[in-house]
């Protein structure tokens, strides 16, 4: 790889309603912002959470700096101040999630009248219990044109709703779109919202590098018009045993396309008051756009962490999640990667919807373009990896003998959602041979596909990247029949079974 694309890789690095009622018009209206300076004045936020004419009771309201519960009567008060753009609910358990079109509604744009404003809420009670229920991660749509947003709606979206549909008409979902919901092109978000609104499922949002005002003078007024379209960058919601919180790890720098993966104080601050309300031992899933963690730049054989690649002060968030069962959701990186880090805590570092960046069918680490699914029952998280086009059970792809030139004499197999708990074994014409080689390599079609100056055509900086979900095994001489046999954490098994001579013409 020259060094003039390896220096743009590094780069990117850095670089119908249902429930609750309110004003459209005053969620998209902009802030005002005093002429000599931000109006930092006093404010009382005050109002009423109410269901079916009666107050909630114990709901969490906020301001984005505070948070407060609703009394016996489902009233609450906040003192706040003009810095404050909305006043939302973590919506309880046992209620729907408001929508627009699919996209989640929580919140109102505060807007102040001698000192005060007053937000009332309505909830709608579910219909079912919520105990069971489950939700997609979808992660980096990315479009950069109205060519990649047409794919876009034609594939991944509908994609997402056969695969809603086959659990049923009574399961309950929502979605996640895990940031980098376009990439720079602000008019694509009406695409990505057309997206949202074919699913039929409420949608939360998270904010990425490329959905950020990159003229804006601090990371503070980056998210402007994200805020417009989507409401608060940091939040939370309930549903069943579930505690889900949605942060914004992107820091903005002040230059074009740079920033850092980190957590400001503001938002630590308040997760600590949000989880001080959630009980130890519950499951609680945080969903950010840069991994908390991720290992490519140890695959790579690299020093130091790559500054937007991760978050630089992680170490907080883990301490704060600590006394919890934990998950955190993330994007960002183009690959799929699964981190165990102790007891409590998975890390699910998603592949792509737009796979390496609509230039084909995978990731630039194979795995092929798709969104993470979860199935909740109580507090506790099964989960699969959905690729686009195919049943879900298609969760590897099985290479020849010599498709890896590092180990010319194996068969490659990448398992693209591997975790420590999988096993992989193989068989040769039925006979169990044991369990395959996991080793770090390049994907072969990768290779293929993103491999050299001239390609893909679309996006010719793409390049393949290693992995460390390829196994290998060696076979035996006289072998004509192949079968790979992963098995999940949850026992669920998956086989491929390959005809060798047909497999090495293919």
């Amino acid at each position: 790889m020259s060094q003039k694309r390896r220096t743009f890789l590094k780069s990117l690095g850095l670089a119908g309603m249902a429930g609750l009622t309110f004003d459209v018009s005053a969620l998209q209206a902009a802030p005002t912002v005093p002429a000599k300076g931000k109006d930092l004045s006093v404010i009382s936020l005050s109002g009423k959470v109410l269901a079916q004419g009666k107050g909630v009771s114990g709901v969490a309201v906020t301001d984005g700096t505070n948070v407060t519960l609703t009394d016996a009567k489902g009233n609450y008060e906040l003192a706040s101040n003009a810095s404050a753009d909305f006043v939302y609910l973590s919506v309880p358990r046992g209620y729907e999630f408001a929508n627009e079109n699919g996209v989640a509604r929580f919140y109102k744009r505060i807007a102040p009248a001698r000192g005060r404003f007053k937000a009332d809420f309505e909830l709608k009670k579910l219909g079912q219990e919520d105990a069971k229920h489950n939700f997609v991660v979808w992660a980096d749509p990315q479009m950069i044109s109205k060519a990649d947003a047409e794919v876009f709606k034609a594939t991944s979206a509908p994609d997402t709703r056969k695969l809603i549909d086959s659990y049923g008409k009574n399961a309950l979902f929502h979605g996640i779109g895990c940031g980098d919901l376009v990439w720079d092109k602000f008019e694509l978000f009406d695409d990505y919202k057309a997206g949202v609104a074919a699913t039929g499922v409420p949608f939360f949002q998270v904010i990425g590098n490329h959905d950020m005002d990159l003229d804006a003078r601090t990371d503070d007024l980056s998210t402007e018009t994200f805020k417009s379209l989507f409401g608060p960058t940091y939040y939370s919601f309930n549903r069943g045993q579930v505690h889900y919180v949605v942060l914004d790890d992107v820091f903005f720098i002040g230059t074009a396309k740079k920033y850092i993966g980190y957590i400001t104080e503001r938002q630590l601050a308040w997760l600590e008051q949000d989880l001080a309300h959630v009980k130890p031992g519950a499951t609680v899933v945080v969903s950010l756009h840069i991994p908390a963690y991720a290992q490519q730049h140890v695959r790579n054989q690299e020093k130091e962490e790559p500054i937007g690649g991760v978050v630089s002060n992680r170490r907080e968030l883990y301490r704060l999640l600590q006394p919890y069962k934990a998950h955190i959701m993330s994007g960002h990186t183009h690959f799929n990667e699964k981190l165990i880090t102790g007891e409590n805590l998975v890390e699910h570092v998603h592949g792509t919807v737009c796979g390496a960046w609509w230039t084909g069918p995978i990731c630039f680490d194979g795995t092929p373009s798709g969104y993470g699914v979860y199935e909740v029952n109580g507090s506790d998280l099964q989960w699969y990896y959905k690729t686009v086009g195919k049943e879900k059970t298609h969760q590897m792809r099985v290479y020849p003998v010599g498709a890896v030139k590092e180990k010319p004499e194996h068969l490659a197999v990448n398992i693209w959602n591997w975790d420590p708990e999988w096993k992989v074994e193989w068989l040769e014409d039925g006979k169990p041979m044991g369990e395959m080689q996991r080793e770090t390599a390049l994907d072969p079609l990768s290779v293929k596909l993103h491999l050299g100056m001239d390609k893909p055509a679309k996006h010719k900086w793409v390049e393949p990247q290693l992995t460390d979900h390829m196994f290998f095994a060696k076979l035996s001489d006289a072998v004509q029949r192949v079968t790979v046999q992963a098995t999940d954490r949850f026992k669920n098994v998956y086989r491929e079974e390959v005809d060798v001579k047909e497999l090495s013409r293919s």
